[in-house]
């Protein structure tokens, strides 16, 4: 398959671990003392798959009782993962924000795809005032659609009213970046932001 290289006219980012870090562990360590304990948890209880169905659409209340349901000892930790997801946020990814700002003051439009619970979108939105840089945002608890699925890009592509083609999508997943491309996407495998400042620099898009 040959890649799109053509003018851009829109930049999307995704979220978690391009803007904003993000680990379970963050919060967790907080409530639980023991190393061993830790990891027990968070490979068995509250895991990344597991958090995955809030993303999907599927309502905490819903997860967190049947969750308790099946390790009743950790309700309290259950039901902390549904009140302080917050806390699994520790903070922006260094230097991210800095070229979203960047991208801005040049004139280009911004836009987000991103896995996120709704329920969750709702208590994170607010305390980032960087998203109103952002002329839209698809967040998959809402939608009911998650990258890689085709569809969430079908979806994104008609809401932000550019061609795929034209817009350079920005993702931490390869499975989310290769779904993007087969899509007629252009994209960026994110590491870092250091690489991606450079290869906006190439495009053209920031100074």
């Amino acid at each position: 398959m040959t890649l799109s290289s053509g003018p851009i006219e829109a930049v999307v980012f995704d979220v978690g671990k391009v803007l904003f870090q993000w680990e379970l562990r963050c919060l967790f360590e907080k409530l639980i003392d023991d190393p061993a304990e830790l990891d027990w948890f968070l490979a068995n209880v509250v895991t990344v798959e597991w958090h995955f169905e809030h993303d999907a659409g599927r309502l905490l209340a819903d997860m967190a009782a049947e969750r308790t349901a099946l390790f009743p000892d950790h309700g309290h930790l259950i039901q902390a993962y549904t009140q302080r997801f917050n806390e699994t946020i520790p903070g922006p990814v260094p230097g991210s924000l800095e070229l979203v700002e960047a991208l801005d003051a040049a004139g280009v439009p911004l836009y987000a795809i991103t896995n996120f619970g709704d329920e969750f979108w709702q208590v994170f939105r607010p305390t980032q005032p960087v998203f109103d840089r952002f002329r839209d945002v698809v967040v998959s608890g809402v939608e009911k659609l998650v990258k890689p699925d085709p569809a969430i890009y079908a979806l994104a592509a008609r809401r932000f009213g550019h061609a795929p083609e034209a817009m350079l999508f920005i993702d931490d997943n390869r499975d989310n970046i290769e779904s993007a491309r087969a899509c007629g996407w252009q994209a960026h495998h994110f590491h870092d932001a250091e690489t991606l400042a450079a290869d906006l620099r190439a495009r053209g898009l920031i100074a």
